[in-house]
């Protein structure tokens, strides 16, 4: 698949990339995309969740009735689970929700996500751009020029630029990264692919066979 190069303002540079095919042009696999998704947002969780069981609960250990002749059921002290204020019964403790995948599944599922977006043509290569200075009003232009800014877009740069990231910081629908932080969940998540021809060529080299 052939795609034209854009550049700051939205015009054709008459430079045309050819995508890779064993990249963007795969079948795509559901099942790795849906385990890359939830290992993502998996790691995502801090599992820092507690609910106090009955012996963490503060309240008087002792027997509040008489074990038989009440009329009810048999109960222990007041931090009885049964007992409006007592302790929960088998709830949440801290865990670590993270796991882990193979890097052959990881990348097979970047390739599958890659493929879908080709196949939807959301992606939209540009040259490598810079700003002056970091101002909100330079990123919008940008992207109404490429006739994105009503979509949710990710911009893919191939090294850390301060005044780019900072330029899209406080637009809802945008986010600026470098191309080792293209995940798989970031990529499905974005309706539109924003990528510059340096981190075109970074992908490629990260994901070829």
């Amino acid at each position: 698949m052939e795609l034209s190069v854009y550049n700051v303002k939205g015009q054709d540079t008459g430079r045309k990339v050819t995508l890779n095919d064993s990249i963007f042009g795969i079948e795509p696999n559901d099942h790795v995309l849906y385990l890359a998704v939830k290992q993502y947002l998996a790691n995502q969780r801090q599992g820092t969740h507690k609910s106090k069981e009955r012996s963490e609960v503060s309240g008087s250990t002792k027997k509040l009735g008489r074990q038989k002749g009440g009329g009810g059921a048999r109960r222990g002290d007041i931090n009885s689970p049964v007992l409006v204020g007592g302790g929960r019964v088998f709830g949440p403790k801290p865990r670590d929700y993270s796991f882990k995948l193979n890097k052959k599944v990881k990348r097979l599922a970047r390739k599958s996500a890659l493929s879908y977006k080709a196949k939807e043509n959301a992606i939209i290569v540009v040259e490598n751009i810079n700003f002056d200075a970091p101002k909100t009003k330079n990123y919008v232009a940008f992207v109404e020029n490429l006739k994105v800014s009503d979509k949710k877009s990710v911009l893919v740069l191939s090294e850390p630029n301060k005044n780019v990231t900072l330029s899209a910081q406080n637009l809802q629908k945008a986010q600026v990264i470098v191309t080792p932080e293209l995940n798989t969940y970031k990529i499905l998540n974005a309706k539109c692919l924003l990528l510059t021809e340096g981190a075109l060529a970074q992908l490629e080299e990260t994901l070829k066979d």
